[in-house]
Formats: structure tokens, C-alpha cells, sequence
């Protein structure tokens, strides 16, 4: 299988080379030529369980890695680091289904995908024959900069600052990064938001890779953002997992169409479902939910990226984010023309917006549909949920609850519907007690209590214990110093 940058056809690489470097150095991402021939018959996998189906669709999309070879790197990932055995559970909530990505070491469904990165770098970096240590740069709106930093955590050869935005996550989030032990991580927060924080991190791949003061101390630098194959790969695996778990209850029959409902702010997760998809999964509509900032529900009803916009502080902070680095993936998948996908990333840089042909919408249309609320739609649908259904919910997976309600009421003949949840409502718990009508006094803590005491649902240990944890990590930036504090501060 080949992977090609989205900008350019003439830059290849393995896919071992694909998730050390992390960014193509043309600035595209890269990407399989085409998901549609990779020889995976999804029938085969339905009754596997987590691990071993793992280790067959991450061969498939990275065949750099040998079957026997995966399965020690899955095993190794996962293994007794999750709440249950099956990892990402499935659990009928009135007449939907949803999908519990957050019961791994964090409390986020970036969990999944971070607990195997790091094996995968080391792996790829033996297989590649390269002696430099490997830096991992990375933005993130919240959950990403967590589960990172856990799974890189004192990883022989590898460093990884986080930079997060400034007053952008949740106090819980934030609480996570800056107590997060290991000598070999940082979090830094920068002046602006995770749009901001992304791009000066992609402008570091740009300036700083191969530059004399990285080399001098022996580093390449590496991303465990989703721009990173290696970090997408993963979550393709829980939409076949989430199916086969529908067939075993019967809910549906093999080759029945599923629909999935996805909160999604840099376009990664949902990407995945896409990718299970053009890999023979029966997936029929992907439903983009957004939350007010909304550029990805306007793009995928107009064709129309415009990210000249209000951008919006939510209750669902992961989603805040108007450059979703991810679509540039879609649309290449969707176009296969490397030269127009260029084009249109260079409008976006210049101008801030980009139309796509008609063609290209069109197709578009076929495979998403796209709905947004607002934060009071949110907090209402929290308490509207656990009101109907007994379920407790985050603000992220709120917003997939409202966006499927959307999708069902403009789509009757709609499929079956898994909802992703991706995040514990414990990382939340202001909104979420606002939401289900609490009213409390006092600090984040205080407010899962009241959660707790009003639904009886625990408070996870690894959230609960931050309050007696020091502060490890309490940089603040402007966004001009991040490529300074970059060779400055980087340690492993």
C-alpha cells in the first residue's frame, strides 16, 4: 500500500516512515492512495475481540508492521490498562446505541489511539534504523495533551511537549496536563486558542525540522496529534468493534447498514469512521456534530470552509477549533487529486476559506450529514438524557445526542444509530451539573461531588485525586516563543 502526502503524489513513504516523521514535509498529511484495496474482509473480524481484531485492520492500514509483530505492540498497548476487557464498550441507551471510548487511563477516547502511539514510534523507529531521539510536538483543545503525556510518560528515546490554549480547557483538563508526571514531558500553555497552538506547531515541523540546534542534541521531531497516521490508524478499529458488537446482540444482521454520530472538532474521529467504511464496513450516513463553532457544519452543508469567523469559548472545549486539520484527509480520499488539495490549503492559508467543486460536494453530501447546537442546547440535552434514559453524559457526547435527534428527525428512514461518547462527565463537571440542574457551590470538585451524590454514578479515582497533586508544568507563552521554548526547553 502506498501513502502519499494529500499535497503531492511524488512525496511516498512506508508506513513506518509515516508515523515517525508525523507531517509530510510539504506540510500535507499523509494518507493511504486508496483505503478500498487493503484486502480486509470485515465479516472475519466480527467475532474477534479487541486485541486481535486490532492487530488485523492496524496491519492492514500499516504494513510496515508484521501480524505477529502487531500483536505483541496491541498487547502491550492495551492489556490491563482499561476499565473493561473489551476496552471500547457498547451500551443501548433508549433506541440508539453508544459507544464508550473514555474508560481507558485518562477518561477520553484519545486513550485509545495514545496508548498505542508510542509503541508504534519506537517500533518504527527500529525498523527505520534511526538513532536520534524523537521529540513529539503536539497541540491539543483538551484531551489529547492527557493522554499523550500518559502514554509517552518515561518512553525510552522520546520527548513530548503539549501546548494548550490558555483559559481553552476545561480546569479539569488542565489539571491533568500540569500534574502529569515523567521527566521526559511538558505542557506549556500558549496565548490563543488551539487553532493558534496548531499552527505554530505545524509551522515548528516547517522551521524547525533538520535545524542545527535539534540536531546538535541528537532529535527529529514527531506529532501524536491525528495529523499522525499512527495516531489515526487506531480508531478505525472501535467502528468495527461497535458493529460487531450490534451483530452479537442481534440488534442488526451482517451487511445491515449502521449509522454513526461522531463529536468532532478536528475532523480525526469522524475521519476514522470513514476510513472503517471505504474498508468494507457497513457504515450508511457519518453525522458530523459540531458544537457552536460550527465551520465544519457550514462546509459540509455548502461546500464553503470559511474560517473568518466568531470563534466561540464552549462547554465542550475540545471541539473549539476552526482549522480541522483532518478534512484535508477526507477530501483528498474523496478526490484523489493531490494537486487541487494543495490549491485549496494554500487558499485556506492566504485568505482563510476555500470552496470545493460541486462534484466534490456532492460527494460530500452522500457520506455525511452535519448538524451543530449551542452550549444551552448542550446542558439541556445533559439533563434531557439522563432524565429519559438514566445516562450521564459530557458535553461532547451531548452535543452527538442533539445531532442524532436532528439527524433522525430529517432522516425517518435512518439506520441504526451509534452515538461515540468521548469523554467521562467527570472531566466536565460544571457543565455537567449545570446541565442536569445542580446547583453547588465551590471548585470543580465540588461539582462532582454534586454529580455523584444526584446519579450515583462514581467519581473515577485517576479525577477525583488531582486535587492533592502538585502543579508540575505551569508555563504560559506567547504564541511567538512556542519555536524558542522548543529548543529551549525540550528534554528526554
Amino acid at each position: 500500500m502506498q501513502i502519499i502526502s494529500t499535497r503531492s503524489e511524488a512525496i511516498e513513504a512506508t508506513s513506518a516512515e509515516a508515523v515517525l516523521r508525523g507531517l509530510a514535509p510539504d506540510g500535507g498529511l499523509y494518507c493511504p492512495r486508496s483505503l478500498s484495496d487493503m484486502g480486509v474482509d470485515y465479516k472475519q473480524l466480527l467475532d474477534m475481540d479487541f486485541e486481535a481484531m486490532a492487530a488485523r485492520l492496524l496491519c492492514a492500514l500499516l504494513p510496515s508492521f508484521s501480524l505477529e509483530e502487531m500483536e505483541e505492540l496491541v498487547h502491550r498497548a492495551y492489556a490491563g490498562k482499561f476499565e473493561t476487557a473489551d476496552v471500547t464498550p457498547t451500551v443501548p441507551v433508549g433506541e440508539d446505541t453508544v459507544l464508550e471510548l473514555f474508560r481507558g487511563p485518562t477518561g477520553a477516547f484519545k486513550d485509545v489511539a495514545l496508548s498505542i502511539l508510542p509503541h508504534l514510534l519506537t517500533a518504527a523507529r527500529e525498523k527505520c534504523h534511526q538513532k536520534e531521539d524523537i521529540l513529539i510536538l503536539t497541540a491539543t483543545s483538551g484531551d489529547t495533551g492527557k493522554a499523550a503525556m500518559a502514554g509517552f510518560e518515561d518512553v525510552p528515546g522520546t520527548g513530548i511537549i503539549v501546548f494548550y490554549p490558555q483559559g481553552g480547557v476545561s480546569p479539569v483538563q488542565r489539571l491533568q496536563m500540569v500534574t502529569q508526571p515523567g521527566k521526559n514531558v511538558q505542557a506549556c500553555a500558549v496565548m490563543g486558542n488551539f487553532d493558534d497552538a496548531q499552527t505554530g506547531v505545524k509551522k515548528a515541523f516547517g522551521d524547525l525540522s533538520g535545524a542545527a540546534a535539534l540536531k546538535e542534541k541528537g532529535l527529529v521531531l514527531s506529532s501524536a496529534n491525528s495529523i499522525n497516521l499512527g495516531r489515526l490508524a487506531p480508531q478505525t478499529v472501535y467502528y468495527f468493534k461497535a458493529y460487531g458488537d450490534l451483530v452479537r446482540r442481534g440488534q442488526i444482521q451482517v451487511g445491515d447498514l449502521v449509522d454513526f454520530v461522531v463529536p468532532t472538532g478536528n475532523f480525526g474521529d469522524i475521519l476514522a469512521g470513514f476510513f472503517a467504511k471505504q474498508m468494507g464496513l457497513p457504515i450508511g450516513k457519518l453525522v458530523c456534530a459540531s458544537n457552536q463553532n460550527d465551520v465544519l457544519t457550514d462546509f459540509l452543508r455548502t461546500g464553503v470552509y470559511d474560517r473568518n469567523r466568531p470563534f466561540f469559548r464552549t462547554c465542550s472545549p475540545s471541539m473549539d477549533i476552526l482549522i480541522s486539520s483532518n478534512l484535508e484527509r477526507m477530501l483528498y480520499l474523496c478526490c484523489e487529486d493531490t494537486q487541487l488539495i494543495a490549491h485549496l490549503m494554500e487558499e485556506l492559508k492566504q485568505t482563510g476559506r476555500y470552496d470545493v467543486p460541486a462534484g466534490l460536494l456532492i460527494k460530500l453530501k452522500r457520506l455525511f450529514f452535519a448538524a451543530s447546537c449551542d452550549d444551552e442546547q448542550t446542558k439541556k440535552t445533559i439533563g434531557r438524557v439522563f432524565r429519559k434514559t438514566g445516562y450521564l453524559c459530557d458535553p461532547h457526547t451531548a452535543v452527538a445526542f442533539e445531532a442524532a435527534r436532528q439527524y433522525k428527525a430529517a432522516c425517518p428512514d435512518h439506520h441504526p444509530v451509534v452515538i461515540l461518547s468521548t469523554a467521562s462527565p467527570y472531566k466536565f463537571p460544571a457543565a455537567v451539573a449545570e446541565g442536569l440542574g445542580l446547583c453547588c457551590e465551590g471548585d470543580e470538585f465540588a461539582h462532582m461531588e454534586a454529580i455523584e451524590n444526584h446519579t450515583g454514578r462514581p467519581i473515577p479515582p485517576f479525577l477525583g485525586n488531582l486535587r492533592q497533586m502538585p502543579p508540575l508544568h505551569e508555563d504560559v507563552i506567547p504564541l511567538s516563543d512556542m519555536e524558542r521554548y522548543i529548543l529551549e526547553e525540550a528534554r528526554l
